[in-house]
């Protein structure tokens, strides 16, 4: 099989989701799912390294990437539905169950089916730099760079804004960030460059907020759980992962140090350590 990807448009609820697929469709299913204002091809270099175990699924969640956007981003731009558009991508591709790596946003949604009906269509959870449990100042902080609309002439000027905005992405290579760049802009009608998402994208925080703090959801999670966290994180002090590892599934934790929020887990000892939890958790 061919360690390139493909990509594919799913239907999926009333959406079309964008999917980079990587592997053989007959070995395991392992879905990775991006952070807030993220694409699903900030996992390639995992992606690429674990195809060869593992038939990797990363979405653009709707309202980001190629996939479409929300029409009714209130209702929709929320937790809760994004957990149901990834139980309905499972079914498109006739996966009964999948592991599961989710940074930061694609944890919460990973928590929520695991806590719910869908935790039968999960084996384990890696959860990357995010808790049941989100600081106020840490999404102030997300909403004060996510909710802007910076413009740029072109992708290399953007390429500079996305080094610096994502400083606490911590160390990564030139390819990884120049990746970024190429897959987080959109040109406009005035043939500028933006940012590649919808800006209700944050509706969340406002029209959801009881998202934000799931205690009583971890507390029924049942299946194998892994947390990673960014040595300086804001979004995941150490004072939630270690009530993590108390209750609940009592989920273990690994610390990256010189990053914040969130690992890019695109450096060879990140792919390295990934392989030894997924076995760690039975997948």
């Amino acid at each position: 099989m061919s360690p390139d990807p493909r990509f594919s448009f799913v239907p999926v609820l009333d959406h079309e989701l964008h999917v980079t697929e990587w592997g053989d469709p007959a070995n395991p299913p392992l879905v990775m799912w991006h952070g807030l204002a993220r694409t699903g091809r900030d996992f390639d270099e995992l992606a690429r390294a674990l195809s060869d175990r593992f038939f990797v699924l990363c979405p653009d969640t709707i309202g980001r990437g190629l996939s479409s956007w929300s029409t009714n981003p209130e209702a929709e731009y929320s937790v809760e539905y994004y957990a149901g558009i990834a139980g309905d991508l499972l079914d498109r591709y006739g996966i009964t169950r999948a592991a599961w790596i989710g940074t930061s946003m694609g944890g919460l949604i990973g928590m929520r089916m695991a806590s719910g009906p869908l935790a039968e269509r999960l084996s384990c959870l890696i959860i990357n730099d995010i808790g049941p449990e989100v600081p106020q100042p840490a999404i102030d902080r997300i909403l004060a760079y996510a909710g802007s609309a910076p413009e740029w002439r072109t992708v290399s000027e953007a390429e500079v804004w996305f080094r610096q905005a994502y400083i606490p992405f911590g160390p990564a290579s030139d390819a990884f960030w120049r990746r970024m760049a190429r897959a987080s802009v959109r040109r406009k009608g005035n043939g500028m460059f933006t940012l590649h998402y919808d800006p209700k994208i944050t509706v969340q925080f406002s029209a959801s907020p009881e998202e934000m703090t799931t205690w009583d959801r971890w507390a029924r999670i049942a299946i194998p759980v892994h947390a990673i966290r960014g040595a300086d994180s804001d979004l995941f002090p150490a004072e939630i992962a270690a009530r993590m590892g108390a209750e609940g599934p009592r989920a273990g934790c690994t610390v990256i140090d010189h990053c914040g929020h969130a690992p890019t887990l695109s450096r060879p000892q990140d792919i390295a350590l990934i392989r030894r939890i997924l076995a760690d958790l039975g997948a």
